[in-house]
C-alpha cells in the first residue's frame, strides 16, 4: 500500500469523508439508491479510513458491534493497490482486540476471492442486495492471536 495511511474513524467528525467516498462508489459508480446507502448504525460502528500521501480520502471500510464488517469502498484509481486489503486486516485486528469471535460480512460476488484470501469462508446462497449478487461470508476469529 504505497503511500496510503490507516486510521480509525470517527463517524461525529469524519463522516464527510467517509460519506465522499461511499457515495463515489457505491452511489455514484454502482447505482445504490442513496437511502440503500445510509443506516442508523454508522454512528455506533468502528469505522477506517485510508488516505493518500496528501491526505485525501481513498477509501474506507466499517464493523459494527455484532462483528459485521460494511460498507467497504475504495476509491477505483486505489484499486489494486492494497488499500482494501490494509482496511480488511485493520478491522479485524480491531475485532480481536474486541474479543469478537466471529466476523460476517455480505460480498458483492465479484469480491468473493479477495475474501477468501483472509480465510472467510461462503455461508449461505447468493442472494440480491440493492439488485446486486451478494454471498454471506463468515470468519472465526482467534482472538489469543498475537499480531
Amino acid at each position: 500500500m504505497n503511500g496510503c495511511t490507516l486510521r480509525i474513524a470517527n463517524w461525529q467528525n469524519d463522516s464527510g469523508a467517509l460519506r465522499a467516498i461511499r457515495e463515489a462508489v457505491f452511489i455514484h459508480e454502482q447505482g445504490i439508491p442513496p437511502e440503500l446507502e445510509w443506516d442508523e448504525i454508522d454512528a455506533n460502528c468502528i469505522h477506517v479510513l485510508a488516505m493518500d500521501s496528501a491526505g485525501k480520502p481513498i477509501g474506507t471500510a466499517r464493523l459494527s458491534s455484532d462483528g459485521s464488517i460494511g460498507r467497504m469502498a475504495v476509491l477505483k484509481d486505489w484499486r489494486g493497490k492494497g488499500v482494501g486489503s490494509a482496511l480488511v486486516q485493520c478491522l479485524l485486528g480491531e475485532a480481536r482486540s474486541r474479543q469478537i469471535k466471529q466476523i460476517g460480512l455480505n460480498a458483492q460476488t465479484y469480491a468473493v476471492g479477495f475474501y477468501l484470501k483472509f480465510d472467510f469462508q461462503p455461508a449461505g446462497e447468493e442472494f440480491l442486495d440493492a439488485a446486486i449478487p451478494h454471498v454471506r461470508m463468515v470468519l472465526r476469529l482467534s482472538t489469543d492471536m498475537v499480531e
